[in-house]
């Protein structure tokens, strides 16, 4: 029998991790203070969620200045989107039981 939760990304896991690469996937690129308020979180919460995912190569980060105010925003990589795709693949075919 198949082994149903083997194709799972242990990087997708954490609810917090699910939401934001659900928010990056269909945004370009996300401040960090709307991701902070999309899902309700902390600084701190937000940025070590944030610094596993750029471990992983799964966001790039821009860092700016909006006139004299640092941004720094985030999107999802090519490899990033395509890790994620095939973990909603893999949750999709636990789902289903196949």
């Amino acid at each position: 029998m198949k082994n149903l939760i083997a194709d799972i990304n242990k990087a997708f896991e954490n609810r917090v991790r699910l939401g934001i690469m659900s928010i990056l996937m269909v945004n370009d690129w996300v401040d960090f203070g709307e991701l902070k308020e999309m899902l309700d979180l902390t600084d701190g919460n937000l940025s070590s969620h944030i610094s596993a995912l750029e471990k992983e190569k799964y966001i790039q980060i821009r860092k700016a200045f909006i006139g004299k105010r640092p941004n720094t925003s985030f999107q999802a990589t090519t490899e990033g989107k395509q890790a994620f795709q095939e973990h909603l693949n893999a949750l999709e075919a636990l789902i289903k039981g196949m």
